[in-house]
C-alpha cells in the first residue's frame, strides 16, 4: 500500500513539474503549478513522518510557510494585473518601468 502511495506522490511531483514549465505565459496557472508541487511536498512529508512515529511540527511549519507563498504569489498576480491590466508573463518587462 505504500509503495503506491509513493508512486503517487512522485507522479503528482512531475505533473505538477511538468505542469509548471510548460504553463510559463500565464501568471496564475504557474502559481497554481507551484501550489500543487507544495501540496505534494507536503503530502509525501506528512507520510513519512508518519513512517517514523515523530511530530509533525516541521510539516505544520512546511505547510504555513506553502500558505505564505501562496499569500505572496496572489498579492503579485492581483497588482500585476491591476497595473498591466493581465496575468500574461510576457507584458511584464523590466524595460517598462
Amino acid at each position: 500500500m505504500m509503495h503506491y502511495m509513493s508512486f503517487s506522490v512522485v507522479l503528482g511531483l512531475g505533473l505538477g513539474l511538468f505542469s509548471f514549465v510548460m504553463n510559463y505565459t500565464h501568471l496564475l496557472n504557474s502559481l497554481l503549478s507551484l501550489e500543487f508541487l507544495a501540496l505534494m511536498i507536503y503530502w509525501s512529508l506528512s507520510m513519512s513522518v508518519m513512517n517514523i512515529g515523530s511530530d509533525f511540527f516541521f510539516a505544520l511549519f512546511f505547510l504555513v510557510m506553502a500558505v505564505c507563498e501562496g499569500v505572496l504569489g496572489l498579492s503579485l498576480l492581483i497588482s500585476g494585473a491591476y497595473s498591466h491590466g493581465s496575468d500574461y508573463m510576457k507584458t511584464y518587462s523590466s524595460l517598462s518601468c
